[in-house]
């Protein structure tokens, strides 16, 4: 039995499996919307709602969206024939944020991870060939975390457009990401020099 009433417990319980909460953590902010009054707790419970029900996949970059395709998509100005592709949303919005790329995304969700049972039918792997048949792509810069993961999915996406489209130029992002990195942590002026000085993969 718990030192704190019964709903207060399933409140912290439920919030200790958010990523980077500890008990402690959890249960200041239990407490935190317990003080808090009732109308705050359901705005954010609302919130909480509609986070589920209104964000999806874009159907084109498969970055979180409320709208289909993304705004990023729609946007004419940005078919450039350049496809940035990332890990996850986060690694998206940090290159956006950098305001040195002008062109597309396509987000993996995820990498390979043989270990973990992570294989390329897991990942967007698929709809991203389909994109460099359908659309005028020059470029794609493979842009995943420089990780072991990361660095074998780069390596596995470069060997597979090279097969499947010869004449795209593949690059890698480089200066200015440390190894072991992660692309959501770095500042605007490492992500601008990664971008600006990619390499081609050969």
């Amino acid at each position: 039995m718990g030192i704190y009433p019964a709903p207060l417990e399933k409140l912290i319980a439920h919030l200790c499996k958010l990523p980077g909460i500890g008990q402690k953590s959890a249960t200041r902010m239990a407490l935190y919307i317990l003080r808090s009054d009732r109308e705050q707790a359901e705005d954010l419970a609302s919130a909480l709602l509609e986070v589920k029900e209104k964000i999806r996949f874009c159907s084109t970059c498969f970055n979180f969206t409320d709208d289909d395709p993304c705004s990023i998509c729609a946007d004419p100005s940005r078919a450039d024939g350049r496809i940035c592709v990332v890990e996850g949303p986060g690694d998206q919005l940090a290159i956006e944020e950098s305001g040195v790329f002008t062109g597309r995304y396509h987000v993996l969700q995820g990498v390979l991870s043989p270990l973990d049972g992570i294989g390329p039918e897991d990942l967007k792997i698929s709809e991203l060939l389909v994109r460099l048949q359908k659309e005028d792509i020059k470029e794609v810069i493979l842009a995943t975390n420089p990780t072991t993961e990361g660095e074998a999915t780069a390596s596995f996406l470069a060997q597979l457009i090279r097969e499947k489209r010869p004449d795209i130029k593949v690059t890698r992002i480089a200066l200015g990401v440390p190894m072991g990195g992660d692309l959501k942590y770095m500042d605007k002026m490492t992500l601008q020099r990664a971008l600006n000085s990619r390499i081609s993969m050969e």
